[in-house]
């Protein structure tokens, strides 16, 4: 009964490992099928926009702030990834926390930017909508899906770091958070220079 407990221990072992050597290239897989869709979308804004029939339309000014503070909460999870090198786990703590609220401050300010579109008439769907304004909120929308995503890693991450979990030698879900989040924070700015270049 020992032996076989022995053996169950290298085992189990070994799977946790296999696991954590294929959680870096899996998010790659993921991060790159998430740059397919997006490249998709603004191709396809691209071509129908020399369609005709297409309002032009103004970003809402709280754009540029939502986009400050993505930039800004990059910034944090480096810290916190540095932070998390040198075991200063307070240091992580207070970066993860800061990064957490930089991102639902992003989701804040989209919300309010969702509506001033509204006001100048762009809506998703319906009789007064128009295809740009569909484009805008399509691309917006799936942003923030993936957003979501980011949010409940910190949350998560942030947990774990409050619980002993992580540690200089083994901070695996930090490092798989922060690439994620900088990810969100590279699509971003570029959706955003996209919708304001190209409108």
């Amino acid at each position: 009964m020992e032996a076989k407990i022995k053996k169950e221990k290298p085992h189990k072992e070994e799977l946790r490992l296999a696991k954590r050597k294929a959680a870096k290239p899996l998010l790659w897989i993921g991060i790159v099928s998430i740059v397919m869709l997006f490249a998709g979308l603004t191709s396809a804004y691209v071509v129908r926009a020399q369609n005709g029939n297409w309002l032009v339309f103004q970003l809402p000014p709280i754009l540029l702030i939502s986009t400050a503070l993505i930039v800004t909460s990059s910034l944090t999870m480096f810290l916190a990834q540095k932070a998390i090198k040198k075991d200063n786990f307070q240091l992580t703590s207070i970066a993860l926390l800061l990064t957490l609220l930089l991102g639902f401050a992003f989701f804040y300010t989209q919300y309010k930017g969702w509506k001033q579109l509204a006001a100048q008439g762009i809506y998703f769907g319906g009789k007064f909508s128009n295809a740009s304004g569909s484009f805008l909120i399509i691309i917006a929308f799936l942003h923030l899906a993936h957003m979501t995503g980011g949010l409940i890693a910190l949350i998560v991450s942030l947990t774990k770091l409050l619980l002993k979990k992580y540690s200089s030698s083994d901070s695996l879900g930090i490092e798989l958070t922060a690439i994620y989040w900088h990810f969100l924070d590279i699509l971003w700015v570029y959706l955003f220079l996209f919708l304001y270049f190209y409108r």
